[in-house]
């Protein structure tokens, strides 16, 4: 074999290149954005009217501070406090001894008179957390100092607070607190107009180093053939079931016909309880039709005698809600109460003047029956009311409530209506903008709630055949490669966690 043929000398150098540009991008990453990190930054400071000692003239251009009399030595801050770390930072990642706040901003020889409040406009729900209750936490100010509620921020969330001064020049600003594992740095001053660069020299770099590498890497892949696998199957396979779960099949069907050809695996998802069904009804592959394979959240019901069940992965589903309620924790209780139409309206629990709108799943849903078996202690959800999910069909129905085919519709519709609530897998709820996840009785949907078993919304997804399939067959090739194979790497990434690992074996034993 000729080792020192041109296409090997590309791809050890593009391989080089390739391990090179992204470690010396992950070391500066790791130097300037490593763990968790509070930025702040002045982006403006400027006196306003009435310097000097002189006192502000009553039709000087404050906008809101209009109403304030008898200032002097006016000035106009606007400070920009924002995640600029790579991990989401929650309310209990702030070390401040006083439970109600997180950060300290003081105005050296001068006094805050007035504060306003400008959120991400990605992340209005942020305002929400700078509203006092009952006089206590929330955004409070006196003297010279600005104290900050613990507002949770991800990864490059941020919000503003235009402030209004009297008594002093324009002077440093000092932003006091600490976050737990990581820190709180003052950041490279911005104006108000200025942008910061699309790339920096470095990732365009790395970006321009990267893309050389794939272009040569691709020729030598369409230019040199290489044998399949070991384990391949050649045909077609159908899979059915799960909504849910279906983006991650997409993506393993999707891999497995690259690495296999003469493979085709089509995903055609309308639900566990049909998918299940389905299979039950036709068997496998009957009269040249595809062999068939259901995926379902959860076990089957137990009259399928005939189908045999193989446990993929440990999924982990979420209750969302429009980002306008504001609400970013239910307890069990809360929950239940709201599904049995005895909390109609966000306000009953602190949150904003909204109708709750219930944005349900069809009868044919597993995660519907999830939801029902983990959450609501097994009763059902209260019967369809609307059509629309906006507004009911008749003035006599207590609530909101419509059913909806797929888990993306579910996602699609709480984004779009204010007050809206539903449940979906996670990892789809976390992708989609307009609509955040909830805590359930504190405890946040993620990887390690799954591992640990401290978060209850989860559930086992099933796989089922009609009977043991045929040795060799795809049907059989397919499901080694997602529970076995290099599949488990493609359910991570989707946020679920395989039965055939040394967490997931345990839970999905139990």
């Amino acid at each position: 074999m000729n080792w020192f043929s041109p296409e090997n000398i590309v791809a050890v150098v593009a391989a080089l290149l390739g391990l090179v540009a992204p470690a010396a991008g992950g070391l500066y990453q790791l130097r300037t954005r490593r763990g968790k990190r509070i930025g702040h930054r002045v982006q403006m400071d400027t006196a306003v009217g009435g310097n000097g000692g002189e006192e502000t003239r009553p039709n000087a251009p404050l906008g809101l501070f209009t109403d304030q009399p008898g200032m002097s030595n006016v000035t106009l801050a606007l400070l920009r406090i924002e995640n600029t770390g790579t991990s989401s930072i929650s309310d209990a990642d702030y070390t401040n001894p006083d439970k109600n706040h997180g950060l300290t901003v003081v105005f050296a020889g001068r006094t805050v008179r007035n504060v306003e409040v400008i959120p991400d406009p990605e992340a209005e729900h942020l305002l929400g957390y700078f509203v006092p209750v009952e006089g206590k936490g929330g955004m409070q100010y006196s003297g010279n100092a600005i104290r900050l509620p613990r507002v949770p921020l991800n990864e490059d969330e941020y919000f503003k607070l235009l402030v209004l001064l009297t008594g002093g020049r324009v002077g440093r600003v000092e932003v006091t607190g600490g976050i737990q594992d990581g820190k709180v740095e003052r950041t490279r001053s911005m104006s108000v107009d200025d942008k910061p660069p699309l790339f920096s020299k470095l990732a365009l770099a790395t970006t321009i180093v990267l893309a050389a590498c794939l272009l040569m890497l691709a020729g030598i892949i369409v230019f040199r053939q290489s044998a399949p696998p070991i384990g391949c199957a050649t045909g077609e396979l159908r899979v059915v079931g799960s909504t849910a779960f279906a983006p991650a099949m997409r993506e393993l069907a999707t891999r497995y016909e690259a690495d296999c050809p003469g493979s085709e695996i089509t995903v055609d998802a309308h639900g566990s309880n049909e998918g299940v069904r389905e299979l039950a009804e036709g068997g496998g592959a009957n009269n040249g039709s595809p062999a068939l394979l259901a995926v379902s959240d959860g076990p089957k019901p137990a009259s399928y005698t005939q189908l045999r069940e193989d446990r993929v992965a440990i999924a982990a589903f979420a209750l969302v809600v429009n980002d306008k309620t504001g609400i970013r924790n239910l307890t069990i209780d809360q929950i239940r109460r709201i599904y049995r139409g005895d909390i109609v309206n966000w306000k009953e629990l602190s949150g904003p003047d909204l109708p709750i709108r219930l944005v349900s799943r069809d009868a044919n849903s597993g995660t519907r029956d999830l939801f029902r078996r983990r959450i609501l202690d097994g009763q059902g959800e209260p019967a369809f009311t609307s059509r629309d999910c906006e507004s009911k069909n008749s003035p006599q129905d207590k609530i909101i409530r419509c059913e909806l085919d797929s888990t993306d519709e579910v996602l699609k519709t709480v984004a779009e209506l204010p007050g809206a609530i539903g449940y979906s897998e996670l990892r789809a709820a976390t992708t989609t903008k307009r609509l955040h996840t909830l805590n359930i009785d504190g405890h946040a949907p993620s990887i390690k709630a799954i591992g640990d078993n401290t978060y209850r919304f989860t559930e086992i997804e099933y796989a089922y055949t009609d009977g043991a399939p045929a040795s060799g067959s795809l049907t059989s090739s397919f499901l080694n490669y997602v529970i076995r194979g290099n599949g488990q790497e493609v359910l991570k990434t989707f946020g679920h966690l395989p039965c055939y690992t040394p967490d997931g074996l345990k839970r999905c034993q139990s």
